[in-house]
């Protein structure tokens, strides 16, 4: 059995945890980053016209939202954080606590089923000065991590 690594224990723990939401895990070796994207969707019964953050006007029915957050080696990688919900480290070759990248994905279904909730009620909301937005909080995230399997996953070889 081949040893178990960063990426094949979040495509296994994603699958298991996040069944029910659209998730996309992408492993860039460039980059030595992990982006974890994922949907969420709402119907616009009203087709009221929402702008998106870019200012862009949409009166579609259906509205789809995506982000994503990004795990990477803070020595090696680059990116630009306002493009995620959040920015996590890990350790380079060495990778990241089991714990963590439990806690990372534990927290992750938290923070999209509230998406989806306020994106609801965001959509069922006449106040035009309404703004809907997704959050993750790191205190609570690392309130997740479980000291108890502080074994780590190493990052992947290629």
């Amino acid at each position: 059995m081949a040893k178990e690594t960063m990426i094949t224990y979040l495509d296994s723990y994603l699958n298991k945890k996040i069944p029910d939401y659209e998730l996309a895990l992408d492993w860039d070796t460039r980059n030595r980053s992990f982006e974890i994207a994922f949907r969420i969707y709402g119907e616009n019964k009203g087709q009221i016209e929402i702008d998106d953050v870019d200012g862009v006007a949409s009166e579609e029915e259906i509205i789809e939202f995506e982000d994503a957050i990004l795990l990477v080696d803070p020595d090696k990688s680059t990116y630009d954080a306002d493009d995620f919900l959040a920015v996590i480290p890990y350790e380079g070759k060495k990778g990241m606590k089991k714990s963590e990248l439990t806690a990372v994905v534990d927290y992750l279904k938290d923070v999209i089923e509230e998406g989806q909730s306020d994106l609801l009620d965001f959509l069922a909301d006449d106040n035009d000065e309404a703004i809907f937005e997704m959050n993750w909080d790191d205190a609570a995230f690392k309130a997740l991590i479980k000291p108890a399997d502080s074994s780590y996953l190493p990052y992947p070889s290629y």
